[in-house]
């Protein structure tokens, strides 16, 4: 363990963030993503909910301040119906750990899945909302 990191950040999800570079982007997949079949890198994050670890690497991670927001998640499709409160408990860590950050936006979930292949990396995590899935944009560490 190392202090100031939280334990829910593995050693391998650790190297991911570290190798990130300005404007790569990473998904907090849901446990429904078809991580394997859209993601180049896979890190496996099972049991985790997504606002918990978003809480445990966002101290870690600077988000971009450059372009749309660097928050994205997955537009349900016709028919569906959204939990508001899986938007709104990520929202809720993305502010305190960013204040200036501008309202996640959506994606439909076609544009969100080639969004994911171009991704750094996807994280499976063991969140079971449905449209859980956010992406975040890696900003400039300030110095």
């Amino acid at each position: 363990m190392l202090k100031g990191i939280s334990p829910l950040i593995s050693p391998e999800l650790l190297s991911v963030l570290y190798r990130m570079g300005h404007g790569d982007e990473i998904v907090l997949a849901d446990a429904h993503f078809p991580g394997e079949t859209c993601g180049q890198r896979v890190v496996r994050a099972d049991g985790l909910r997504i606002a918990n670890l978003l809480d445990g690497i966002l101290p870690l991670l600077a988000l971009d301040a450059d372009g749309d927001s660097p928050t994205i998640m997955m537009a349900p499709g016709e028919g569906s119906v959204l939990d508001p409160k899986v938007e709104e408990s990520y929202l809720r860590v993305i502010l305190k750990h960013c204040p200036e950050a501008p309202a996640i936006v959506r994606n439909d979930r076609l544009v969100f899945y080639e969004r994911a292949r171009k991704a750094f990396a996807v994280v499976m995590t063991g969140e079971t909302a449905t449209f859980g899935n956010l992406i975040l944009r890696k900003g400039v560490t300030p110095s």
